[in-house]
């Protein structure tokens, strides 16, 4: 079931529920699109809609980003913090779009985000806290410089994050993930956050994990 009026394109898995559907949105990684995620969506509790959304920028031959990483950049990888910003702020209206077209319960909205599309997710939830009640982070790490001025300032006090992450993360280190803790300790959110024996992928024992932290 694929929708086009909305501004960002995305496939649904449609809710048990016919109304106030508890809703998640999944935020694919660098160089993926909105079916990476979608695969875990059967295996998710049938009360939730799931919206899974395609990155805004096209790639060759294949795939998309919501910004542009230059790798060649020195001290390894150099994020596009603008585009990284302008992405933000185009989930934040899909969201408000999504609860406009479809049957969901504004007070019940979860991000699933996998590498950039956890950092952007960070980025949404931190920014726009209103908006969010839980986050599940896949392997990214917390971009303070892409975070709304004053984001200190917000309510945070319905916010709860599952963050995780492969100790050999070849892509994303592990250091940048575990920086996650302290932050989000300094602005008393709640969070659980876990570590598994893997690269930059998502372990099954990490689905059963954060399955069982959803529900």
């Amino acid at each position: 079931m694929t929708t086009a009026p909305l501004s960002l394109h995305h496939i649904i898995k449609p809710s048990s529920l016919t109304e106030k559907a508890p809703v998640i949105f999944m935020f694919h990684g660098y160089g993926s699109d909105e079916n990476d995620l979608f695969s875990f969506a059967t295996e998710l509790d049938d009360k939730y809609m799931v919206i899974s959304v395609r990155a805004p920028q096209p790639m060759q031959p294949y795939g998309n980003a919501w910004y542009t990483i230059n790798f060649d950049a020195a001290g390894g990888k150099f994020s596009n913090e603008e585009e990284a910003i302008e992405s933000r702020d185009k989930i934040s209206t899909f969201i408000d779009e999504a609860l406009k077209a479809y049957p969901i319960d504004e007070d019940n909205v979860t991000l699933l985000g996998f590498s950039q599309g956890t950092i952007l997710s960070y980025a949404v939830a931190l920014s726009y806290p209103e908006k969010i009640k839980r986050v599940v982070a896949l392997s990214g790490y917390v971009n303070e410089d892409i975070l709304v001025e004053g984001y200190q300032d917000n309510d945070f006090s319905n916010l709860s994050f599952y963050c995780s992450h492969g100790s050999v993360d070849q892509v994303i280190p592990i250091d940048w993930a575990r920086k996650a803790k302290p932050f989000l300790d300094q602005l008393n959110i709640k969070y659980k956050y876990s570590e598994f024996p893997v690269g930059h992928g998502v372990a099954p024992q990490n689905f059963y994990e954060f399955k069982t932290w959803l529900n």
